[in-house]
């Protein structure tokens, strides 16, 4: 016989941590500072441009991207900007602007468009922010 190491169950399991780890680093979201959004290495964000001012109605809304998601960017006075996640807080259905206020098409829950507050049910929870700053008259979110 030779003098091969034998395989331990110690051996065996720390091959396989060291897999595993690897397995899970390979994994893990890309931390980069390439990333879309993300500004060198003090992980803080790039606000991004998710719209022009002269694009939302003072008093109304319109549906934008923002990160891979639907948002809604808001008016409610002529030079003031806020948002909302568009997703209904009542069963993840996709909200839309309209002239009553944010409108789920699913089970017409109503949210108010400079608030997000919930107007009318079956959703019982605001709409949840997304913050937005103006730059002139680039609505900056991020």
């Amino acid at each position: 016989m030779t003098d091969s190491p034998a395989l331990t169950r110690r051996t065996l399991l720390v091959a396989g941590s060291a897999g595993t780890a690897l397995a899970l680093a390979a994994c893990a979201p890309n931390t980069s500072s390439s990333g879309s959004g993300t500004g060198g290495d003090s992980g803080t964000t790039t606000p991004t441009e998710v719209a022009r001012l002269s694009d939302v109605p003072v008093g109304g809304a319109v549906a934008v991207m923002f990160d891979g998601a639907q948002i809604i960017v808001s008016q409610p006075t002529a030079g003031e900007v806020v948002a909302f996640s568009a997703i209904c807080t009542h069963q993840g259905c996709i909200v839309q602007p309209e002239k009553t206020g944010l409108n789920c098409p699913c089970h017409q829950s109503l949210f108010d468009t400079a608030t997000g507050a919930v107007l009318q049910g079956p959703a019982t929870e605001p709409l949840p922010p997304v913050a937005v700053t103006l730059d002139g008259d680039k609505v900056l979110a991020g």
